[in-house]
């Protein structure tokens, strides 16, 4: 046995991986500290939280009585999802005041299959998809596993966020396919107005490019006098458009894999027929989780009122409290989905503030992780828990606070180089 198990051992070490996935697996050093904090038994507030089945809300106790329903016995494996299931999909965009046939939808485990599904229709290996930043860093693994490139546009920032169509054009090459958006933006909450969707619709028809739209945050805009957020599927521009979206942030149900794509605008009949054959290849959505996803959609208001109270109270916590502090710490502008962006002095690497505040008992999550510099940014979810968001708050402002002599003695110094 130990002879063959050296055997075995030889061998592995002459296997061969991809490039493809030569990602650093390496636990950070934040990450590590973090683990080792917890395991110790101390108390951190998370002011990271994205998981709503851990943030302390209330699911009804029949949810998961679709499941049980026998009539998921009878296996009919259609390519695109049950009719059923895609119907309840059209319903969900009929309440948004948009008409979808259920022949549009294809039904997925994950809007990140829904993406690879898309990147696997429009890219030959070595193409490139275009993505504005700051956004969550998931399209970096995605664009990698599918052999596709992955280039940024910049979202600036100025009195709120908005697209920067010049840089944008910039970005753009013979070897771009597509444009991905967030709408709203995760973390920015940044949601596109009907003008410059229609102004990036006009660069996408110039360069024949395709328009991939996620939507996964569209029921959470957090001032509906202000904001127009309307699903990209209202506003009938003149180029293929692709939405995905899925019950993860629809229903708060993250741990159940449904979502799905939907495709739009021309060009999109022999896309869907090819997405069916990548569909039947895959055959990943399982019958049960199309069986209750009618309930759950029709039930989705049950936990999007949960969770739109908890995210605008604590949106309103941090304001107050900002109110208080000394003005050394700011708030960025947000128009839905559950996050915020504090602007901070700075003076450090952000990844040096993350870890003595993790010291202090508070967790949060540094800009560069979603593409900001870095120093000066910290991102924070809006998702946890009142008291505990309220706790890490104050601690986190209290540090800065602490630090301001430190931080206008910087500013001194800058000012005189």
């Amino acid at each position: 046995m130990h002879e063959r198990s050296l055997i075995l051992r030889k061998v592995g070490l002459g296997m061969k991986f991809s490039k493809r996935t030569e990602w650093n697996v390496e636990e950070s050093e934040l990450a590590r500290a973090h683990r080792e904090r917890l395991a110790a038994g101390l108390l951190v507030a998370d002011l990271t939280a994205s998981n709503p089945t851990r943030c302390g809300f209330h699911f009804p106790e029949d949810l998961l009585a679709p499941l049980a329903d026998l009539a998921v016995l009878d296996y009919d494996p259609d390519p695109k999802g049950s009719l059923t299931a895609r119907e309840a999909v059209c319903r969900y965009y009929a309440d948004h005041g948009v008409g979808v046939e259920p022949d549009r939808i294809v039904l997925t485990t994950s809007t990140s299959e829904a993406y690879s599904y898309l990147f696997k229709l429009l890219c030959d290996p070595g193409d490139a998809i275009l993505a504005p930043q700051p956004s969550y860093p998931l399209f970096d693994f995605l664009t990698d596993a599918e052999v596709v490139k992955l280039a940024h546009a910049p979202l600036v920032y100025d009195h709120g966020w908005q697209l920067d169509m010049e840089g944008l054009r910039r970005q753009i090459t013979a070897d771009t396919r597509a444009v991905v958006l967030v709408h709203p933006n995760n973390p920015t909450g940044h949601f596109t107005k009907a003008d410059e969707a229609r102004e990036l619709a006009d660069v996408c028809r110039e360069h024949g490019l395709a328009l991939i739209v996620d939507e996964v945050f569209l029921d959470y805009g957090l001032d509906l006098g202000k904001g127009d957020y309307r699903s990209f599927a209202a506003l009938a521009l003149d180029v293929p458009v692709f939405i995905v979206s899925g019950i993860s942030k629809i229903c708060g149900l993250p741990q159940m894999k449904c979502a799905w794509l939907a495709a739009i605008g021309p060009g999109t009949d022999e896309a869907l027929g090819r997405l069916e054959v990548l569909a039947d290849t895959y055959l990943s959505m399982n019958a049960p989780i199309q069986r209750a996803l009618p309930v759950w959609l029709e039930r989705r208001s049950e936990m999007q009122e949960q969770i739109l109270e908890r995210v605008r109270g604590n949106l309103q916590e941090l304001d107050r409290a900002l109110a208080v502090s000394d003005g050394l710490v700011n708030r960025l502008e947000v128009e839905g989905g559950w996050y915020a962006i504090l602007r901070i002095p700075a003076v450090q690497p952000d990844d040096e503030t993350v870890r003595e505040l993790l010291d202090l008992g508070v967790w949060v999550q540094p800009g560069h992780f979603f593409g900001m510099g870095e120093s000066g940014w910290l991102v924070v979810s809006l998702l946890t828990r009142p008291e505990e968001f309220s706790t890490g708050i104050a601690v986190l402002l209290g540090y800065i606070d602490r630090n301001q002599e430190s931080y206008q003695r910087a500013r001194i110094v800058k000012r005189s180089l």
